[in-house]
């Protein structure tokens, strides 16, 4: 258990799997060729057995599993119900019966059929809007377009179907006329939009088909397993041996976009500091001067094969800011492709000077982007390898000789990483004991400790942690607050509590000449030492700042089939208390409705969450611009507002000719709201034990 936990960090798989992925094949392939191979029947058959024995949840493949399943696939080829019609749906549940079984033998044919209808409506529904460009739209016209329809009701006759997509089409075209297009450059954008989304769909062959329906299968149990296919699973090894080139992001499918989930620290994307999580990418191009491709309505796997490259080259990325809705201002950012450093992501320290509150008080903050650890120099033998707590334990003793009277650990959007570096850090802040519990799919539980005797620092300490905080970086607050070692402050974190591991499913089948593929399965989960799951819930901070309120559907509880939140048998340790929680928090709440910084950003949570749950549109062109603009031109106020009261000069993102060194002062002075405020928290805690050190206490 133990080496396999530390081996394979969710965030590291994940971005391999989508730097690597596959190109589709540049052929269309024939309808009747896209039919299940005895390969194919053998695999699911595999999967099935291994999910019932190995995997965290317990599964069972009964009838209700299989509807679930047959929804997940439907939803992996339709998520916006856009395609199929009532009929189809009708016609497929009447075989929902049988699903169970057939799958426990293998049988894929209703997979496979569903597929094939799939393509036949697209191509229905590729040349209806092929035929409306064509068309004049009166965008005078008083209409709301339905963009999200993830559960609205199937449409029930072409005729309403057309309806959907006469809107859609319209849609898209003040979408872009609203971008400054002319009526020629849509209609050739969108004739190339539309035709592509046919031609990508003809390019499935047969294998790709089966791994659809297969993630739709293993995604249906839980959403961190997985089926990788054969070339899946060599694309994967190639980028474990080789080092990682693109731009340092994260990116998931929604709908019809691709989305920013998370930019990797010291990666291109996030030292731009122009793309952000929740960032569509609707545009890709190469070089400097290369013609800018639509990929609105591409494959996941298409459009990261775009961005990927060469290290040195460069990419144009066109981007449909999160904060922009659904009819935006288009951003285009220009990145050199590269690999990530490890100096990249090493942590870093600043100190904050006299509070207001609190004058002569100095806090140290020690910024952890990643928790990293140069396992090729340690596999080398050199002993002086880079490692997120030899780093901090360096930064420590640097902010004790000048005299800090306190330390933060900001972990804000910190994805996790290794859970060796996450046991090691708690480490330098406690003597000895447990740190996290690990329970495996068998009920087996293994107990990981701080690995060295002593404590490095024993002054005043938060950690700071956001709804990004995950794994790792939540497996070392949780330690933290149950020791009650120090205040967690922020908002709720992630939430990924699951452990995954890969494996390979030809050892199933003895004698087996075909290449099964591998599997990502969940195989166990992290609890905290007090005995709660990190899983779901995430840590809940001591101290809750007011953008908390925003983030209910962000992070694990956002996923589908999440494991739920479980608790099991506390280890044993020893827990201090951390002082008066509810004066603090007195303090900290008077402070912060008075505070601009933070007036700001929850203005923008606010807005952005009106954003997110608007699922309608007007078609009314002068209507759109001006709600369009009136946005647009809240938030700048907001933020220049701000600025120039911390006497910072503004700066436009959107500009072709951004000063690169302007805008990240802005972001640094923007970043630091939360820091700063959790230093004061800090300094509250200090003043509230009696009179301030000149120096946190430290020891070797």
């Amino acid at each position: 258990m133990r080496r396999l936990v530390r081996s394979f960090s969710p965030l590291v798989m994940l971005l391999a799997l989508l730097l690597t992925a596959a190109c589709a094949s540049a052929q269309s392939v024939p309808s009747d060729e896209l039919t299940p191979s005895s390969q194919h029947e053998k695999t699911v058959a595999v999967v099935n057995k291994v999910l019932e024995r190995f995997h965290y949840r317990k599964v069972v493949l009964d009838d209700a599993l299989a509807a679930q399943v047959f929804d997940s696939y439907l939803k992996a080829l339709d998520p916006n119900r856009s395609f199929f019609l009532q009929a189809d749906i009708d016609h497929f549940s009447g075989r929902l019966r049988s699903l169970d079984d057939d799958l426990k033998r293998g049988k894929l044919d209703l997979a496979f059929e569903v597929f094939r209808i799939y393509r036949q409506r697209v191509d229905e529904r590729t040349e209806h809007a092929l035929s409306l460009l064509d068309e004049r739209f009166d965008f005078r016209r008083d209409e709301v377009y339905r963009f999200e329809r993830s559960k609205a009701e199937w449409a029930k006759d072409r005729e309403e179907l057309d309806e959907i997509w006469r809107k859609r089409v319209k849609n898209d075209w003040l979408s872009l006329r609203l971008a400054k297009k002319s009526d020629k450059d849509i209609q050739d954008l969108l004739r190339k939009r539309y035709e592509g989304l046919a031609r990508r769909i003809h390019q499935f062959n047969s294998d790709e088909v089966f791994q659809t329906f297969a993630n739709a299968y293993t995604q249906t149990v839980e959403p961190h397993t997985s089926y990788m296919s054969p070339s899946t699973s060599e694309n994967f090894d190639i980028s474990m041996r080789l080092s990682l080139e693109g731009i340092g992001a994260v990116l998931r499918g929604d709908n019809e976009y691709t989305v920013v989930q998370r930019t990797i620290p010291g990666g291109p994307a996030s030292q731009s500091g122009q793309i952000r999580s929740g960032d569509r990418i609707v545009g890709v191009a190469q070089g400097l001067d290369g013609a800018m491709e639509d990929v609105v309505g591409w494959r996941l796997q298409d459009v990261v094969e775009k961005i990927r490259g060469p290290k040195g080259s460069v990419v144009r990325i066109q981007i449909l800011p999160k904060a922009a809705g659904a009819d935006g201002r288009l951003r285009e950012v220009s990145l050199v492709r590269n690999e990530i450093q490890l100096e990249d992501q090493a942590a870093k320290s600043y100190v904050l000077e006299d509070p207001a509150h609190a004058p002569g008080v100095r806090i140290g903050v020690v910024e952890i982007p990643a928790f990293y650890r140069d396992f090729r120099a340690e596999s080398d033998g050199e002993r002086d390898f880079r490692s997120t707590t030899r780093d901090v334990r360096g930064l420590l003793q640097e902010l004790q000789a000048q005299g800090v009277a306190g330390v933060v650990v900001d972990l804000r959007g910190n994805g996790g990483g290794s859970l060796t570096e996450a046991t090691s850090l708690t480490g330098l802040f406690i003597d000895r004991g447990p740190v996290v519990q690990v329970k495996d799919s068998f009920g087996k539980v293994e107990v990981e400790s701080d690995p060295e005797p002593g404590v490095v620092y024993t002054g005043p300490l938060a950690v700071l942690v956001d709804r990004n905080s995950a794994s790792a970086s939540e497996i070392f607050a949780g330690a933290i607050q149950d020791y009650g070692r120090g205040l967690v402050i922020g908002e709720p974190t992630f939430g990924k509590g699951t452990v995954q591991t890969l494996i390979d499913l030809n050892r199933y089948v003895a004698g087996n000449e075909a290449d099964l593929g591998r599997l990502r399965l969940t195989m166990a989960e992290f609890y905290r030492i007090s005995g709660g799951s990190t899983q779901l819930r995430g840590v809940e901070p001591d101290i809750l700042f007011p953008t908390a309120e925003f983030i209910s559907d962000h992070g694990e509880r956002s996923l589908d089939n999440p494991l739920p939140w479980g608790k099991i048998r506390a280890a044993k340790y020893s827990a201090s208390p951390v002082g008066d929680l509810a004066a603090l928090r007195e303090r900290a709440d008077a402070r912060i409705r008075r505070d601009p910084g933070f007036q700001m950003l929850t203005a923008q949570e606010q807005l952005l969450r009106e954003i997110a749950d608007q699922d309608t549109v007007s078609l009314h062109e002068a209507a759109r611009r001006v709600e369009s603009e009136q946005r647009d031109r809240v938030l700048k106020e907001q933020r220049n507002q701000y600025l120039r009261a911390e006497g910072v000069r503004p700066i436009d993102e959107d500009n072709e000719d951004v000063d690169s060194e302007a805008l990240e002062k802005q972001q640094e002075v923007i970043a630091r709201i939360q820091a700063r405020e959790a230093a004061r928290i800090l300094a509250d805690s200090v003043m509230a034990q009696g009179a301030v050190r000149p120096r946190a206490a430290m020891r070797d």
